[in-house]
C-alpha cells in the first residue's frame, strides 16, 4: 500500500494518481478514471474532479493508496 501524506485539505484525483506515479500524465489519468479502472473507499468512481481527503483510500491498478 502506499501512503501519501496530505498537505492541504484536498488533492484531486488526477493530480494523486500523478503525485504517486501510477500513471504518467494527467490525460492517462483522465482516461482511467473514465473508464472506470480506480475505486474510491471501495466504490468505482467516475469524477475526474473528485476531491480525495485524509482518510479516503484510492484502488487503481492493483495498488491502494492511503491518504493521510
Amino acid at each position: 500500500m502506499i501512503e501519501f501524506i496530505l498537505e492541504g485539505e484536498f488533492i484531486p484525483l488526477i493530480q494523486l494518481l500523478k503525485a504517486t506515479d501510477l500513471v504518467s500524465s494527467g490525460g492517462e489519468a483522465q482516461m482511467v478514471v473514465l473508464d472506470g479502472m480506480v475505486k474510491y473507499n471501495g466504490v468505482t468512481d467516475y469524477r475526474k474532479r473528485l476531491k480525495v481527503r485524509k482518510g479516503d483510500i484510492i484502488e487503481f491498478n492493483n495498488q491502494k493508496i492511503k491518504v493521510i
